[in-house]
């Protein structure tokens, strides 16, 4: 069975994100032919004089009107070698926040520079984001090469601008890929235009690349999402969530947070059916030995490798609201499958994604701002360094007046105080 990828695509608006996608589905036969006859209308009634493919995944409205990408696109498709879930996300820096949400679950970024505009501004923002969100593997898709006569010089010089601004970012590989969306070169086809090229063209390096896995932890992390009866067998109760990592078996020994009580695994159910053993990211019930009151919120862990208790906290946000965030101000927090209270009790920094090396000092964040803060929580979280596992590492914050998601959160070592993305 072909595994599947998950890949995120990213770079400043007008790069050419969304061609390239539709021209990826268009020469690897993946788009109908009721898809395929309205692209052809609307780019009738765009005068565009070809095919634009970008409309493949520019499917609001809005985006169509305005010729830009504002909202986070899911492309599937599959070949024969693996299956893929593309998330094509806004090159605006207004939606920054959009990229967020497309790259949290990606295992690889696909990161579009326009070879004539260069490294701007929101390339260098997006590229210190995917590094941020743990997506180790990325590809610079340098795309309208056409445009530069596929010259070999310019994709040089660019590359070798990328290599130095991305040196304190944690990418354990990137690939380079020259191609021009527009045209078909190197994106499905390797291209007859650049000979001094020896790679493969992007589906096929999407197809090969070994990604390395995104959440490594191996311990058990089973937050209880649901507290069920099991009548077929008995009145017992059975806790139900998602797997966030490790596996669970029959026998096992757990640890139940925060009772701290330790217990044994009776029985485990997926997909309606018993299980002797079922791992990360599949959803279980399972039945424990001992008579513990367990709720929604609650984790059952490895007894021997347990995740963190923390009250305080140190973490890295993306600002999402319009309304700055400040010292001393509470939200509500959101972590696995509980809810509680936050409050900020500093910002540590602001990043400059001009420069990587020299965070800026700041008492506020705004609207995509992205900046390192100290949280105190109301409830304790069971949590793990992000960069262990997303899950168990990740939150949100929410304004409790509007109810609006306002942070995107990630939690950082605080033994690791100075790190840099």
């Amino acid at each position: 069975m072909a595994d599947l990828l998950r890949l995120v695509t990213a770079g400043s608006v007008d790069g050419g994100k969304s061609t390239m996608i539709g021209r990826l589905l268009f020469d690897s036969k993946h788009i109908f032919d009721d898809q395929l006859a309205a692209i052809e209308a609307a780019s009738i009634r765009r005068s565009r004089g070809h095919l634009d493919l970008s409309l493949l995944t520019d499917g609001l409205r809005a985006e169509r009107e305005q010729g830009i990408t504002i909202d986070v696109a899911y492309r599937y498709f599959s070949t024969p070698n693996r299956k893929f879930v593309i998330a094509d996300t806004p090159g605006h820096v207004q939606y920054t926040r959009n990229m967020v949400t497309g790259a949290s679950t990606a295992a690889l970024c696909v990161l579009v520079v326009d070879i004539v505009k260069g490294l701007v501004e929101q390339t260098r923002r997006h590229a210190t984001l995917a590094s941020l969100l743990g997506v180790r593997t990325l590809v610079v898709a340098v795309n309208k090469m056409d445009v530069v006569d596929f010259g070999e010089e310019a994709f040089a010089k660019l590359r070798a601008e990328f290599e130095r601004f991305c040196a304190p970012l944690d990418f354990r590989e990137i690939a380079f890929i020259p191609m021009s969306a527009l045209r078909g070169d190197n994106v499905v086809h390797a291209s007859d235009a650049m000979p001094w090229y020896d790679g493969l063209p992007l589906l096929a390096h999407l197809e090969t690349v070994d990604v390395a896995a995104v959440d490594s932890l191996p311990h058990l992390r089973l937050p209880v999402q649901l507290v069920l009866r099991d009548g077929q067998r008995h009145p017992a109760r059975v806790y139900a969530g998602r797997l966030l990592a490790g596996t669970v078996g029959v026998g096992d020994e757990v640890l139940v947070l925060p009772a701290q009580v330790r217990t044994r695994i009776e029985s485990v159910t997926s997909s309606g059916a018993p299980v002797d053993r079922a791992g990360a990211p599949a959803s279980v019930a399972v039945a424990i030995a001992d008579d513990i009151d367990v709720s929604r919120g609650f984790m059952l862990v490895d007894a021997d490798h347990p995740p963190a208790i923390v009250r305080e906290f140190s973490a890295i946000v993306c600002w999402m609201s319009d309304r700055p965030m400040q010292p001393d101000t509470t939200y509500a927090i959101k972590h696995t499958t509980s809810w509680g209270k936050a409050i900020v009790r500093s910002i540590d920094f602001r990043y400059d994604v001009k420069d990587l090396g020299h965070p800026e000092q700041a008492d506020m964040l705004v609207s995509n701002d992205i900046g390192r803060i100290r949280l105190v929580s109301t409830t304790p979280l069971f949590a793990d360094p992000y960069a262990a596992n997303r899950s168990t590492g990740s939150f949100i914050l929410v304004d409790e007046l509007t109810m609006n998601t306002v942070a995107a959160g990630m939690i950082v070592d605080d033994n690791d105080a100075d790190r840099r993305p």
